[in-house]
């Protein structure tokens, strides 16, 4: 699998190292980095995303905004 996926004309290409803020979905507000760019059963890119203390969660790929690129 590729380091990068784009997930639709509207969205940047989200990848492993990237730090992002999510904009939408359960985690809306929190922001880290980039960790576990997975495709899913149904086509729907997922991330893992870690904070900066350290906490994990896992959300859709549409749902964040790349940062600093």
């Amino acid at each position: 699998m590729e380091d990068a996926i784009s997930n639709d004309v509207s969205h940047p290409e989200v990848r492993n190292g990237d730090h992002c803020r999510v904009t939408a979905g359960t985690h809306a507000g929190k922001s880290g980095v980039v960790e576990d760019l997975k495709l899913s059963k149904t086509g729907h890119a997922t991330i893992t995303v870690r904070q900066a203390d350290g906490l994990r969660f896992k959300t859709l790929a549409r749902n964040v905004v790349v940062q600093g690129v």
